[in-house]
């Protein structure tokens, strides 16, 4: 548990008064508390304690219409418009396949949830909030001005917590891979099962097989699976899809939930460290100031390979992720293959 003296609810509520203006995240970081606990502060004060039950909250959200759903980590934000719908519930994975908004999710990582309001002029903006144990942001979801309140108000009421004490207890959560393991795993080992790969899903077992974080495999396999490119990648692979019109696959997500989207990009806007996506219904804001490698890979599967983009922080977290869209059953998009494998690549570093 946490060993730290926090500051008491009614101070964390006068330091949000002081700071109107600043983000939630970042005053959460200046107070020295998570994010959660700054939420949590004012609950009694426009914030209601909810349970986090993933699979009720996913069938309920449907009826509230077109939303906002909002997922990050500590570099990049992905905010899709639409409606959960196409809902898959399950204890250990769910899945919103809609149209627009499409997510993976992990429950098991969804630890504090809240219902938001806050007062913006002569308006009122809504949101439902989701944390992890360590208070760190799993997911949100923002009302809209087509969503429906009143399925909004009966959702909120089904899941109303009843504990709305203005304080959470907050643990760190266990890592699920860490960089500095030792990895026993022979590169032969590693290049032979990579070969025998014949669908990208399967990719995630196995490196836990192997014991390898995705970094670490990616820097061991070899240049003809995994290579290296330019820190400037990301920013001309964005202006060439835009140009062309190319619909691509774009990956955000946290321990406890994926964000993808997939489709075209168009306006696409650098402004200091950030490249900003600001189309009608998706909205990308990527810290490239993070930005530590950036991977092109090659995964072989029942359809040809697939090559994907992957962008990895100093600490090796995945920022971001990016394909070329595609459906199962069917073969790369061969303007996605050739944009991968022409952008400029520098010399890898040795194998980890």
């Amino acid at each position: 548990m946490d060993q730290r003296v926090k500051p008491a609810a009614h101070e964390i509520r006068r330091a949000r008064t002081e700071n109107p203006k600043a983000r939630e995240r970042d005053l959460a970081v200046q107070i020295g508390i998570s994010e959660a606990e700054l939420v949590a502060a004012h609950c009694g004060d426009g914030v209601i304690r909810i349970e986090p039950r993933v699979n009720d909250l996913l069938t309920g959200l449907e009826a509230v219409g077109e939303v906002m759903a909002l997922t990050r980590n500590e570099s990049a934000v992905h905010e899709k418009i639409g409606v959960y719908d196409k809902v898959l519930t399950g204890n250990h994975n769910a899945m919103v396949l809609g149209e627009n908004i499409d997510l993976r999710i992990f429950p098991k990582v969804w630890a504090h949830g809240f219902a938001v309001e806050k007062r913006d002029g002569d308006d009122i903006r809504r949101s439902l909030q989701f944390f992890d144990v360590a208070g760190e942001a799993v997911h949100k979801v923002h009302l809209r001005p087509a969503s429906s309140l009143y399925a909004y108000q009966k959702l909120i009421a089904s899941l109303e917590s009843s504990n709305q004490e203005p304080a959470i207890d907050i643990s760190v959560p266990i890592p699920d891979e860490s960089e500095a393991a030792a990895t026993t795993a022979s590169l032969d080992d590693l290049r032979d099962r990579w070969s025998r790969l014949t669908d990208v899903h399967q990719f995630f077992g196995m490196l836990k097989t192997l014991k390898l974080s995705r970094r670490q495999a990616v820097r061991m396999v070899g240049q003809d699976y995994a290579w290296l490119l330019d820190k400037d990648a990301v920013r001309a692979m964005f202006d060439h899809a835009a140009e062309g019109g190319m619909p691509i696959m774009c990956f955000v997500g946290n321990r406890g939930c994926i964000q993808i989207h997939s489709g075209p990009v168009k306006s696409i806007k650098p402004m200091g460290p950030w490249i900003n996506v600001l189309d009608e219904t998706f909205h990308l804001h990527l810290r490239t100031d993070h930005i530590h490698e950036i991977w092109a890979v090659r995964k072989p599967t029942k359809d040809g390979h697939v090559t994907s983009l992957e962008v990895y922080a100093a600490n090796g977290d995945m920022i971001i992720q990016f394909f070329g869209k595609r459906h199962e059953d069917e073969g790369e998009r061969d303007d996605w293959r050739f944009l991968a494998e022409t952008l400029p690549r520098i010399p890898s570093p040795t194998a980890a």
